[in-house]
């Protein structure tokens, strides 16, 4: 680990590594199961990960992703609102020019009537997502995982 610090609010952190990843919900989502599940999920992976938790307000995200410049932000719903909220939240981050390119991915239940559409799908990788992946789909996302720098560069078993 670098040994620069950043400021942030009262406290100190630490540069990072390239091998921590955030993982967290959106601020209309309680869930925290899911999150769990993901944090062993990615740390299966080789990656340290911070957990932000459940209801996590936009301003929160932007200041943790700023702070930590994690290797990748997940983010997951199950309350199926991640469509609509992870429209807001990642616009808000590619807004800011130190997470232009951070890989920001979602997944879970993404909306309330099923599974996305294609336009729908389409329409959240063009908004700056890097990876939309369903609430089935975890070999997907853990290919895209262990492409990131830091992460097992092998998929044995997956």
């Amino acid at each position: 680990m670098s040994e620069e610090v950043r400021a942030y609010g009262n406290s100190v952190v630490e540069e990072p590594s390239g091998r921590t990843v955030i993982v967290s919900s959106m601020a209309s989502d309680s869930h925290t199961w899911n999150l769990v599940y993901l944090e062993l999920l990615v740390r299966e992976l080789g990656f340290d990960v911070v957990n932000l938790g459940a209801c996590v307000p936009d301003e929160l995200l932007e200041s943790e992703c700023v702070s930590r410049r994690p290797a990748m932000l997940v983010l997951s719903s199950v309350n199926g609102h991640g469509y609509q909220d992870g429209l807001r939240v990642v616009q808000r981050l590619r807004a800011i020019p130190e997470l232009r390119r951070l890989p920001i991915v979602i997944g879970g239940k993404l909306g309330t009537g099923g599974p996305l559409s294609d336009e729908q799908t389409a329409e959240l990788l063009f908004a700056g997502f890097d990876g939309v992946f369903d609430e089935q789909n975890a070999a997907a996302f853990r290919h895209f995982a262990a492409t990131l720098p830091g992460g097992v560069s092998q998929l044995e078993g997956a």
